[in-house]
């Protein structure tokens, strides 16, 4: 039989009620004909309040209790969710991460899936079991402990099963109806995308769109995973949401797809560097060992030696980066004159596939920026994005001006 795998996020279980309404949509794919995996977050609010537990009793925690205590949640969705299935005749299991097994590594908070054996789940099928309901967000480590994936790892979760049972589609239900252009929040013309590619989604969601979890796209790419983003309090249509797809399965699109953004970036400079080789690795090595997460890197012509080095990092990563900077000054390894912040910049980034083939999106955008009286700090660009670094106060008005200019409340 046909496979699909269906997860739901914490909003759309969040309650008894909304549970019973996301096995309705899990009953429909099984009159279909689908055996289904149904992949569970935690009820919403429920993983904030474990980590507040155990911060509470233990400020500086053993990582593996941690993990036993915030993966509980999920535990709790996934039998609540069986149960109501079972109430409906539909022949449904939970399954916990260590009972599929979902293997992973021992890294316990950000664990990495490894393999999925699909022995378990597939005995059970042919036994007449309809859905397995699985707890996403957790699995088991090589020393048989309990781990987790880290925030948003029920996507990952759900892609990996889509991956590993050959499953025809994944379904990913939140509170929003699809992929839109930018935020509605910040444009009112903001529009619902019907598909978009992979590469465009990844470029999205590691740029601050909140609509899927980095790691599950980069998984769907790698083994062209059919991602469906659909809202669970929608409508029950196959064409309702945004199909994340190979390029080649878009029939036609505009230039630019979306506007996204990122509103806690700081940029920080490290003026008179000495210009001379390995410097850029004597300032991004102790930047990487204190597990700052650099994103732009520009670097000023030199003169007389020296040069000026920026980069740009989350804001709540500032006083990591100035104390591995200062470290590395004070044991020899950087010679630098100032080091400057400026923790009042955001970042906006266009994104799109058809970037490839048409020239003159830069100047577009940074014609639209200037009419706006808007300084761009830094850029960065790749094959399918342009980025820019500028003040934060002007982070709405460049969305929407830069929404407006590529006409991105038109179809292509």
């Amino acid at each position: 039989m046909p496979r699909l795998v269906m997860k739901f996020g914490g909003t759309s279980v969040a309650t008894l009620d909304r549970i019973r309404r996301a096995a309705k949509r899990v009953g429909v794919e099984v009159a279909k004909g689908y055996e289904v995996i149904v992949i569970v977050s935690a009820m919403s609010g429920k993983t904030n309040e474990l980590v507040g537990w155990v911060r509470e009793t233990s400020p500086l925690f053993d990582a593996r209790e941690y993990d036993a205590v915030v993966s509980s949640g999920e535990n709790v969705t996934a039998g609540l969710m069986a149960l109501t299935l079972q109430e409906m005749d539909i022949p449904a299991r939970s399954w916990q991460g260590w009972q599929v097994p979902v293997k992973t590594t021992s890294a316990h908070s950000s664990a990495r899936i490894e393999a999925i054996p699909s022995d378990n789940l597939d005995a059970k099928f042919a036994e007449g079991m309809k859905v397995a309901v699985v707890a996403g967000f957790q699995g088991i480590s090589p020393e048989g402990r309990i781990t987790t994936l880290g925030r948003g790892g029920s996507d990952t979760t759900a892609v990996a099963f889509a991956a590993a049972f050959e499953a025809e589609r994944c379904d990913i239900y939140t509170d929003v109806d699809g992929v839109y252009t930018t935020d509605p929040r910040i444009s009112s013309k903001a529009r619902k995308l019907d598909r978009i590619a992979f590469e465009e989604m990844l470029e999205l969601a590691s740029l601050g769109a909140k609509v899927l979890q980095t790691r599950s796209v980069e998984l769907a790419m790698r083994y062209r995973v059919r991602l469906r983003v659909l809202s669970s309090f929608g409508e029950m249509s196959d064409e309702a949401g945004t199909l994340v797809c190979d390029e080649e399965d878009i029939v036609e699109s505009n230039v630019i797809s979306g506007v996204a953004y990122s509103r806690d970036e700081a940029k920080m400079t490290l003026t008179a560097v000495a210009d001379q080789p390995g410097i850029a690795a004597a300032i991004f090595g102790p930047l990487a060992d204190a597990g700052v997460n650099v994103d732009m890197i520009v670097q000023n012509i030199s003169e007389e030696g020296r040069t000026d080095m920026t980069f740009s990092c989350p804001v709540d990563q500032v006083l990591r980066a100035e104390k591995a900077m200062n470290a590395a000054k004070d044991r020899g390894e950087l010679d630098f004159h100032e080091l400057i912040a400026d923790e009042n910049t955001c970042k906006v980034s266009v994104v799109g596939i058809g970037m490839r083939s048409h020239a003159g999106v830069a100047s577009q955008m940074f014609k639209a920026l200037s009419d706006e009286g808007i300084n761009i700090k830094v850029i960065t660009t790749s094959e399918i994005k342009i980025s820019v670094l500028i003040d934060r106060k002007y982070m709405e008005l460049a969305v929407q001006a830069l929404h407006d200019v590529f006409g991105l409340e038109k179809a292509a």
